[in-house]
């Protein structure tokens, strides 16, 4: 994706939406699986996943998470409060979720502190675009910059976007936390930094 004039965060959140909101349902549709193809391989038995609940056009579904609950991983999605880092809670099926501020969908199981973070393996962060750096482009809240100071270091950071939202370039700022993987419908699961895509097991 080519970003024409000035290159600001502005711009690129602007482009992508737009972009975003053109694909078509039966398009989102079988990214969402492809998506969820790819999950098997992220996580075993016992490993904790962050996620999320993707919502307005961001690519992938609730097959994603279910995928990783059939792998008998533990799935946490965020709970949002007033700014800040994220809370979590567990999520069992779809019929553990319910409405929540922003228009997201929330686990109603019992609300787990910012630092459980800590404990996952592997955590997938919804974005606009991510670069070949590992830069990610969110929608500009700061939640997850707020998060993922708390992280591990040998924690994977996954950034999920669509094939074309994999750039070469994104605006950087100094409290900007770099992703290690993205991973895209058909290209799979890419290594930031290598441009080599990595077959998971």
């Amino acid at each position: 994706m080519e970003m024409p004039g000035e290159r600001t965060k502005y711009a690129w959140r602007t482009r992508i939406l737009a972009d975003r909101a053109q694909v078509g349902a039966a398009e989102h549709t079988t990214e969402a699986g492809l998506l969820a193809a790819r999950m098997p391989g992220l996580a075993g038995a016992d490993a904790v996943v962050c996620a999320y609940v993707p919502i307005r056009g961001e690519p992938g579904d609730l097959r994603m998470l279910d995928a990783l609950r059939e792998r008998d991983a533990t799935v946490l999605l965020p709970v949002t409060g007033e700014p800040g880092p994220l809370s979590w809670a567990r999520y069992e099926g779809p019929d553990s979720l319910r409405k929540a501020r922003f228009g997201l969908l929330e686990p109603a199981t019992a609300i787990l502190p910012p630092a459980t973070v800590a404990e996952a393996s592997t955590i997938l962060v919804p974005a606009l675009a991510v670069d070949r750096r590992g830069v990610r482009l969110g929608r500009g809240a700061g939640y997850y910059d707020r998060t993922l100071s708390a992280v591990r270091p040998a924690t994977r950071l996954i950034a999920i976007v669509r094939d074309n939202e994999l750039v070469d370039r994104l605006p950087e700022e100094p409290h900007d936390r770099r992703m290690g993987w993205a991973l895209t419908p058909a290209g799979g699961l890419c290594e930031l930094g290598r441009d080599q895509p990595v077959r998971p097991e």
